[in-house]
């Protein structure tokens, strides 16, 4: 994926990388209040990969539920803070993409204070 704003290259099917960032951003939207913060950004690892993220400052996550959320057989909905609903099939979606990468997604979170979603894709050949 080329970007000239970003400084590295990642070996990446766009649409996928696309999907992964829309449902994420869908997601903190859902969950943050209004006047809350969403912020997208990445990190430089040691290694062959870039990490990614999306952050919010929205409801969070119950650590109980933290297991269950890239899981087919599980099934937990969230309201929204407009009480839409979810079917969690969306963060699913992600993780399929990501591992079909051959890496990896995770959420860090707390009730009330909010969540980011990292993922990792590998770094491209030439950068």
């Amino acid at each position: 994926m080329k970007n000239p704003n970003f400084q590295h290259q990642v070996y990446v099917d766009k649409d996928m990388f696309h999907t992964v960032i829309r449902n994420l951003v869908s997601n903190a939207l859902k969950y943050t209040d209004e006047g809350g913060q969403i912020s997208i950004g990445y990190n430089k690892t040691d290694g062959n990969f870039i990490e990614f993220y999306v952050k919010d400052n929205g409801i969070g996550i119950p650590k109980e539920d933290m297991n269950k959320l890239f899981r087919i057989d599980e099934n937990i909905t969230t309201e929204g803070t407009n009480r839409e609903r979810g079917t969690g099939l969306g963060l699913i979606l992600c993780k399929d993409f990501i591992e079909k990468h051959g890496v990896n997604i995770w959420v860090e979170s707390k009730k009330n204070k909010g969540s980011t979603f990292w993922f990792t894709f590998p770094k491209s050949k030439k950068d």
